[in-house]
C-alpha cells in the first residue's frame, strides 16, 4: 500500500519545497495539493466536506498547486507529486498541457495528474467553465492534452475545444503521458476511468465502497479489453488509521493519502512527523 500526504500552499504554511522534502524523507509515497483558484463571495453551492455544507473560510486560502508542486520538485528526488484535485475546466489545455509537461520533466517523470470536474458552481463558472457540461469539458480537455503530449503535431476538434495542428514542446517525461486520476463518485465516473483514465481517487467513501468500485472498475475494465491491473484506486484524506488504512487495501485501494491540517503553520513539520508515526510505525 502506498501512502501519501495532501498539503496545502497558504498565506501561513511552509515552503512546500521543505514539506515536500521531509515528507520523502519520511517514507512518505507521495505530496499532493488542492486547487481552488477563487473562492465567490456569494455562492448557494453546497460542500460536501461540512455536515451542513458550509464552505470552509479557509478555502479561499489555497494556492496554485503546479507552482507549489514545482517548488516540491526541486529539492526531492523520488516522492510522486501530484495535484487532488486538478479543477480541468477552469484551464485552457494547451497552457495546462505545457505547464504539466514541465514540470513531469523538471521533476524526471514524477507528476500524478489528481482530476475533478468541480462541484462549486460559481467558481467554475467565474473561471468559464460550463458547469453543466463540465465533465464533458474536462474529458474534451484530457483527450486534448494527450495529443499534444503524445504527438509532434496535434489538433483537437470538439465541442468545447477547437484547434489546428500545433506543435507543443516539451513532452512529458513520463511515456505516453503522466497518469490521470479522476475523482469524485458520480454516477458515470467508472465508465469514464476505464474510458480515458489511469485511476479513480475518490474521497469519504467507506470500504464497501471501495469494494464496489474496484469491483466495478475490474468488470468494465474486462468488458473494454484492457487489462484491470492498469487502473489504480487511490481513497483520499483518509484519518490516520492503520486499522483503517488496512480494510482499505483489502478492499482493494492501491492507494491512501492523509491530511496535513491547513492550520499547522510552523507545526507542520511536527504534525507530519506525526502521521509518519501514526500510519508507518
Amino acid at each position: 500500500m502506498d501512502i501519501g500526504i495532501s498539503a496545502r500552499v497558504s498565506s501561513n504554511s511552509l515552503d512546500t519545497a521543505e514539506l515536500a522534502k521531509r515528507a520523502e524523507e519520511l517514507g512518505f509515497e507521495s505530496f499532493w495539493l488542492p486547487e481552488h483558484a477563487v473562492l465567490p463571495v456569494n455562492t448557494t453551492s453546497r460542500y460536501g466536506g461540512t455536515p451542513d455544507g458550509s464552505i470552509p473560510p479557509s478555502m479561499a486560502d489555497i494556492g496554485d498547486p503546479l507552482i507549489g508542486l514545482a517548488r516540491a520538485s526541486a529539492p526531492t528526488s523520488t516522492i510522486m507529486l501530484g495535484t487532488a484535485i486538478s479543477l480541468v475546466p477552469e484551464h485552457n489545455p494547451l497552457l495546462q498541457a505545457k505547464q504539466i509537461a514541465t514540470l513531469d520533466r523538471l521533476s524526471n517523470g514524477r507528476f500524478l495528474f489528481g482530476i475533478g470536474a468541480g462541484w462549486l458552481q460559481e467558481e467554475t463558472e467565474i473561471m468559464g467553465g460550463d458547469f453543466r457540461h463540465r465533465w464533458g469539458q474536462t474529458r474534451e480537455a484530457i483527450l486534448a492534452m494527450k495529443e499534444l503530449w503524445t504527438k509532434d503535431e496535434a489538433e483537437f476538434h470538439g465541442r468545447f475545444y477547437d484547434f489546428p495542428p500545433v506543435r507543443c514542446s516539451p513532452k512529458p517525461m513520463q511515456e505516453p503521458h503522466p497518469p490521470v486520476y479522476l475523482g469524485g463518485f458520480a454516477p458515470n465516473v467508472f465508465k469514464r476511468v476505464v474510458a480515458w483514465g489511469d485511476g479513480w481517487m475518490p474521497v469519504r467513501v467507506s470500504e464497501e465502497q471501495v469494494r464496489m468500485g474496484r469491483a466495478t472498475l475490474d468488470e468494465l475494465a474486462e468488458a473494454a479489453g484492457r487489462d484491470p491491473k492498469s487502473i489504480r484506486l487511490m481513497v483520499c484524506n483518509v484519518p490516520a488509521d492503520p486499522d483503517l488504512i488496512g480494510r482499505l487495501e483489502s478492499a482493494g485501494a492501491d492507494r491512501v493519502t492523509v491530511s496535513l491540517p491547513p492550520e499547522t503553520g510552523d507545526g507542520a513539520l511536527v504534525e507530519m512527523e506525526a502521521l509518519a508515526s501514526a500510519v508507518m510505525g
